[in-house]
């Protein structure tokens, strides 16, 4: 009976001999498979016979032994098992006895422990790219040239439709002033571009075709019509020659005016920076605003105050549609309207709402009676205008830094379209 106790489980519980828990004997005997691995892995043994040599099973599965009962094992430390976490060999002899679990039943234990709260080893995504760099290009486009190329001809196409109500309407003085700026912004508007592209030869070769679907070519074919038009209207009317050519090309010019003003904006919008694109279907207001309110506010700083009673309409007019367009747009993007609240984009964009919102109470309340008060009405609005088209420049380029601004609405939209296919189908 002794020898075969001696031979079997052992006289120390479960087949442990009294010698050292470090040590390996040949033929000896572990004990219940399931029970040790209950207590900790039998593979934590090296090939040499040596225990606690090198990190147990809780190292391997970042710092959680799935092997315990709790599902909780000693922290991934890589410090050698030293036993403390498992009861003494003593209470294990005196310990009651343990059923085999099944693997069935450890695997309902383990989704149970799943369910209850385990926690996640994912970490929270983060919207980066790789080696750093941003989702998207930025523009190539420098600030000056476009953000001057979008301000001159909003100024341009809009100076010409209220020229040419001036004239319509008995006022030579700021007729002639409003055709005699726009033939000039028109040419600064031209002169910043062609700069951007950096060789004159560049925008020759967009009038080598005309693609009714590129906002740059139908743009570019616009400029070469308008241009030419505008210069002819303020030509005769400043050499007072050739009245009724200047006033065929007057009426052109302010047909072709305001597809001028806004067309820009739908350049911007068909990009793939998030802070133009998303904005698709107010930008063009904004912009078409903020041209009536740079027009406006040109007729008001030439013009005598005995005509400027339509260019203050038209400051008002101009300012309310900018203004509404902006706070809509705003509303819509979301995510996206940061940038038009914070950083550059934020600080231009609050420079024109103040601008915008001193010249118009100018232009209501004093430009009527006051020259003086009309002319610094009038140049408040031209910088309002300004400071809106720098803003919307650089909150397209903080968009474009940024890769949450692309990937966050691009997963809404996602969402969105599944949500309705569900709800459809």
């Amino acid at each position: 009976m002794s020898g075969a106790t001696d031979g079997g489980h052992g006289t120390s519980g479960h087949g442990r001999d009294a010698g050292p828990r470090n040590g390996y004997k040949p033929g000896r005997i572990y004990g219940n498979p399931a029970e040790e691995r209950e207590w900790g892995s039998v593979a934590d043994v090296t090939k040499d016979g040596l225990r606690g040599v090198r990190p147990g099973r809780g190292a391997l599965v970042g710092g959680q032994d799935l092997t315990r009962e709790d599902g909780h094992g000693p922290p991934a430390t890589g410090e050698a098992d030293t036993g403390r976490d498992r009861p003494r060999e003593a209470d294990r002899d005196t310990a009651p006895a343990r059923s085999a679990p099944t693997g069935k039943g450890r695997h309902r234990r383990g989704r149970r422990r799943g369910r209850k709260g385990e926690r996640t080893m994912v970490p929270e995504a983060e919207f980066t790219s790789y080696y750093g760099r941003p989702v998207l290009n930025q523009p190539a486009w420098k600030p000056l040239n476009i953000a001057g190329y979008f301000f001159l001809g909003g100024l341009a196409g809009a100076g010409s439709v209220v020229a040419a109500g001036a004239e319509l309407t008995g006022r030579p003085v700021t007729a002639r002033a409003l055709k005699t700026s726009s033939a000039v912004a028109v040419a600064g508007s031209a002169a910043a571009l062609i700069h951007d592209l950096g060789r004159p030869g560049r925008f020759a070769n967009m009038l080598r075709v005309f693609k009714p679907t590129s906002p740059m070519s139908v743009g570019s074919w616009l400029l070469s019509a308008y241009g030419p038009a505008c210069a002819v209207a303020a030509a005769c009317d400043l050499t007072g020659r050739l009245p009724r050519v200047g006033r065929a090309a007057g009426a052109g010019a302010a047909l072709l005016g305001p597809a001028v003003a806004a067309y820009t904006a739908v350049l911007a919008a068909d990009t793939a920076v998030p802070g133009w694109h998303e904005g698709y279907r107010e930008l063009p207001f904004v912009f078409v605003g903020s041209a009536a309110t740079a027009a406006s506010g040109m007729a008001l700083a030439m013009s005598p105050t005995a005509e400027n009673g339509p260019a203050r309409s038209a400051a008002l007019a101009g300012t309310a549609l900018e203004n509404a367009a902006t706070k809509a747009m705003e509303r819509r993007l979301g995510l996206v309207a940061e940038v038009y609240r914070s950083g550059p984009g934020g600080r231009w964009m609050r420079a024109a709402e103040t601008l915008s919102a001193a010249g118009a109470a100018g232009a209501a309340l004093f430009a009527g009676r006051s020259r003086v008060a009309a002319g610094a009405s009038g140049l408040a609005l031209v910088a309002a205008s300004a400071c809106t088209r720098l803003g919307v420049f650089h909150a397209g380029l903080e968009s474009s830094k940024d890769p949450k601004y692309t990937v966050v609405p691009q997963r809404e939209r996602m969402r969105r379209r599944e949500q309705d296919d569900a709800a459809a189908g």
